[in-house]
């Protein structure tokens, strides 16, 4: 696998091994995110696709292997990456407001010791605004519904004004026009020069979304941009014959 100069690689995972217990979840994945890109992480349930992301963000001990962002270790770059979970790992029923929820993004750069302020806020809101949230700012995270959720996740990490965005499932679960401002967010991001990483799951939407790919199933299978990397033998050899419909996929094209 050719390197990518560190000067244009915003992610770089070198021979990852993550095993729970006995059990191997992802071995020897090699993977160099270039910058810039959205990048669409693939494979089928169980294929180690949130624990790659969770082990960019050392959420989960890694057995072996290394991981870069930006040529740094995450710990040591933290500030510039944002993270949005899966809507069902989060508890929706904890009291408090929209509003509040955004302004946590900023708590990396305030630090422990300081509360977000009137130019915090005005940033939190102006999130709200990209997210098409604003009227419900003031509203119990509790009361809104899964796509209503979801942008607020979203604009907690915009405020961040991360270098790089993880994004664990963030079409899940939502409506057709939560999915539509989703999408058209990352593509603001990727022209800004942000690199966003996604665990997506729909493969219809794979060429519209995504410029890159990464095919996983416990082991990297092919990464790259997706006119090269999203074929139908990439595609069997990560989803073997679960993937039907494959010929007919493959013949559309994005708009």
């Amino acid at each position: 696998m050719n390197d990518i100069h560190s000067d244009e690689t915003a992610i770089e995972v070198r021979d990852l091994t993550v095993a729970y217990g006995q059990q191997p979840v992802l071995w020897d994945v090699d993977v160099s995110v270039p910058k810039g890109v959205l990048l669409a992480v693939l494979g089928p349930n169980g294929a180690g696709k949130t624990t790659f992301i969770k082990s960019i963000l050392d959420l989960v001990p890694v057995a072996g292997g290394s991981i870069r962002i930006h040529g740094r270790p995450y710990r040591r770059n933290r500030s510039r990456v944002a993270y949005v979970p899966q809507r069902g790992s989060v508890d929706w029923d904890f009291p408090t407001h929209v509003l509040d929820v955004v302004e946590m993004g900023t708590y990396g750069r305030l630090g422990w010791f300081r509360r977000p302020g009137a130019a915090e806020r005005e940033q939190a809101l102006k999130a709200l605004a990209q997210v098409e949230m604003t009227a419900y700012a003031h509203r119990q995270i509790s009361q809104l519904s899964g796509g209503q959720q979801q942008r607020v996740f979203l604009a907690r990490a915009l405020v961040q004004d991360a270098e790089v965005y993880l994004m664990d499932e963030p079409f899940q679960g939502v409506d057709a026009t939560t999915e539509r401002t989703i999408v058209e967010l990352l593509k603001r991001l990727r022209e800004r020069g942000k690199t966003v990483v996604v665990v997506h799951h729909d493969l219809q939407t794979v060429q519209e979304y995504f410029d890159h790919v990464l095919l996983l199933n416990g082991r990297r299978i092919a990464a790259g941009p997706v006119a090269e990397v999203f074929t139908e033998e990439n595609l069997r050899a990560t989803y073997g014959g679960r993937v039907a419909f494959l010929s007919s996929l493959l013949t559309q094209r994005a708009p």
